[in-house]
């Protein structure tokens, strides 16, 4: 197989160090055969909580300490929490003590320098006549970087133990002020590095033009990730996660029942990333699918298994769904105006809104007086929205309610009876439906459920529109 890969290790993976060496870094591989490949590193799993605020709970890191100054050594313990995290990750992978001391050098060096800049804003801050606002940002940023950093000096130097020629490329930007463009920055940094004798171990983090982390959130490790596949013309694209791409949760559906995709396509993709599955950022998908770069879904912990790929041209031979899966918390806001029959420009104002308050659209849906927008947001977010929305529209009726979506997905979901079949199940199983949307392109259906009822109702639909629909296959082929 000529060319080389480009290949994006999650934070999870990252963490199982000796796994990930045996599994994916080395597997088995000497001489020419570790090389011809980029790998491009997360945080180890939990870091970046630290650094900027806990993903799933909100509970502040450095960052969400610094800002809400509501202790002057809060975001300094908070730093130094970091560095005790970061030195006992080192003392756990490495064996040699000389690889372990650089490695905590490195790692000290970094907070140093970030709090030292942290330090001159607080004390600006301090003074009462100085917004340090427009700064914050650039602190996230900086904050962000340290994570990808020690992940990628870290493997970095594991790697050199093991005598492979691996290189520490660091994106991040730290100490310099470079305003280039992150397409700019890898073209500069990777002119001339022969693949074929150096494996570069990139930091998921890069400094840039915009900032990587206000533009892609969390995000951002992917963006550089296929960016990275398009610029140096990879062969393929490869995401290593600590699972495999399933039809379902196998937390919620069981072991047993979740299935490995095995093939889909980049349509498919979209659709999960719109839900917010950590499968691939949609943007990091788009560069990916222009340029035809397949992408590769592998999971670390299974060696052997070739994982899921995914194309732009793939459809399955048989409709059929390939997952099932949703949100279980989000909001349905609905705007009511009896007078919108006919006249234009309800929409644009709640996009407008929706966009000021930088909530996340899933779906709309509309009729003759009502639009209704699905939104991936807390109930304090919507709020807002309603509050401008009114002042505009006093005589609009305007509301949000919580609710769960879950959709069945596919690269053609063409199948006669599917819906009813799912209606019936859910019927059969006592759960409400409360909206349901199947766009044209038959790539998703989407049934609104009531949050209580987002386990009940994937369980459900996975039984009947991936399990049965599964076992009826192979009994027609047995036949």
């Amino acid at each position: 197989m000529t060319g080389h890969s480009v290949e994006k290790i999650g934070g999870t993976s990252m963490a199982a160090t000796a796994t990930l060496f045996d599994n994916v870094l080395i597997a088995g591989r000497s001489g020419g055969d570790l090389y011809n490949r980029i790998f491009v590193v997360s945080a180890y799993a939990g870091m970046t909580d630290l650094l900027l605020e806990n993903k799933k709970s909100g509970a502040p890191g450095v960052y969400g300490r610094f800002v809400a100054d509501d202790d002057p050594d809060g975001w300094r313990e908070a730093m130094e929490a970091v560095r005790s995290a970061m030195r006992a990750r080192n003392a756990e992978m490495f064996a040699r003590p000389e690889g372990r001391a650089e490695a905590d050098t490195f790692i000290d060096a970094r907070i140093a320098a970030v709090t030292a800049c942290l330090d001159d804003l607080a004390r600006l801050r301090s003074h009462g006549r100085f917004c340090v606002k427009e700064q914050l940002m650039t602190v996230r940023e900086l904050l962000a970087g340290i994570g990808e950093a020690h992940s990628a000096h870290s493997t970095a130097l594991l790697l050199r133990d093991r005598d492979v020629n691996a290189r520490f490329v660091d994106l991040t930007l730290w100490d310099q002020d470079d305003l280039r463009s992150l397409d700019a920055r890898i073209g500069d940094t990777f002119k001339g590095m022969d693949l074929s004798t150096t494996l570069p171990i990139v930091t998921g983090y890069a400094g840039c033009e915009g900032g990587m982390v206000r533009r892609y959130a969390r995000g951002y490790t992917e963006m550089t990730f296929s960016r990275l596949a398009v610029l140096t013309g990879a062969r393929e694209a490869i995401i290593h996660k600590e699972f495999h791409l399933s039809s379902a949760d196998p937390k919620l559906v069981g072991e047993d029942k979740a299935r490995k995709i095995g093939r889909t396509n980049y349509d498919v993709a979209d659709q999960l990333a719109n839900l917010g599955m950590e499968a691939i950022h949609p943007g990091a998908g788009r560069g990916l699918r222009q340029t035809d770069i397949p992408l590769r879904v592998r999971n670390t912990f299974d060696r052997e298994d070739e994982g899921t790929l995914v194309t732009g041209d793939y459809v399955s031979d048989v409709p059929r769904v390939e997952i099932v899966t949703g949100i279980r918390q989000m909001q349905a806001l609905t705007f009511f105006e009896q007078d919108m029959v006919g006249v234009k420009g309800y929409d644009a104002a709640i996009l407008d809104a929706l966009t000021r308050h930088r909530l996340w659209i899933v779906s709309k849906s509309s009729n003759a007086n009502t639009i209704t927008h699905y939104l991936s947001a807390s109930a304090d977010a919507v709020k807002g929205v309603i509050a401008d929305l009114q002042k505009d529209y006093p005589e609009a009726a305007i509301s949000a309610q919580p609710v769960a979506m879950v959709a069945a997905i596919g690269s053609d979901i063409s199948r006669p009876g599917l819906v009813p079949d799912a209606l019936r199940a859910l019927h059969d199983a006592s759960i409400a439906m409360i909206a349901m949307q199947h766009q044209i392109r038959n790539v998703d259906v989407q049934f609104i459920v009531g949050s209580r009822d987002f386990d009940a109702a994937v369980r459900v639909l996975h039984k009947t529109l991936v399990e049965d629909a599964a076992e009826a296959a192979e009994d027609r082929r047995a036949a």
